[in-house]
């Protein structure tokens, strides 16, 4: 396997948009399904390039990426002080298995390591995306309920998992 990880090109945006977007959707992630607000978020990943986006790419194709947000910010969901925050991974399911997922992780875990002052790597998760889960535990996360939140705090039942990784 030539998997490499490196920073989406700009004539990569839409590919990606449309393999994290897809994710979400196939794997029943957006609440409100194609009518879903935030998948416009996911789609525009020339917005989050305002922080970092990472791609996983093998023999030339794009697998899936991630957002690394490097502090608090525009970007950031949760990050405060002396933390970075992963955002937005997502893999195409016909590409699930092959460690890109982790291995955007563990980018962005070292990418966090180069930031002066960061002392944490967090991130949120939805509470069905247990291969998510097992991807974030395995590279050394710990669950923080208590900083579990609402991204849409009239609907109590939609509720982010929150995630930590001390540096």
């Amino acid at each position: 396997m030539d998997l490499v990880i490196r920073p989406v090109e700009p004539g990569e945006y839409e590919e990606l948009g449309e393999i994290t977007a897809q994710a979400y959707l196939l794997d029943g992630l957006l609440d409100f399904g194609e009518s879903d607000g935030y998948l416009g978020e996911l789609r525009d990943v020339a917005k989050r390039a305002a922080a970092e986006v990472l791609v996983a790419v093998e023999n030339g194709a794009v697998l899936g990426g991630v957002t690394f947000v490097p502090g608090p910010g525009p970007m950031a969901d949760t990050a405060g002080p002396g933390e970075a925050e992963i955002r937005m991974l997502a893999v195409a399911r016909a590409c699930r298995g092959r460690g890109a997922g982790e291995a955007l992780v563990r980018a962005c875990v070292d990418r966090a390591r180069a930031v002066e002052g960061c002392g944490r790597v967090v991130l949120s998760a939805q509470r069905t995306m247990r291969a998510a889960h097992r991807v974030h535990e395995r590279g050394g996360f710990t669950r923080t309920p208590e900083r579990d939140w609402y991204p849409l705090p009239e609907l109590d039942d939609i509720v982010l998992l929150t995630y930590e990784l001390t540096l």
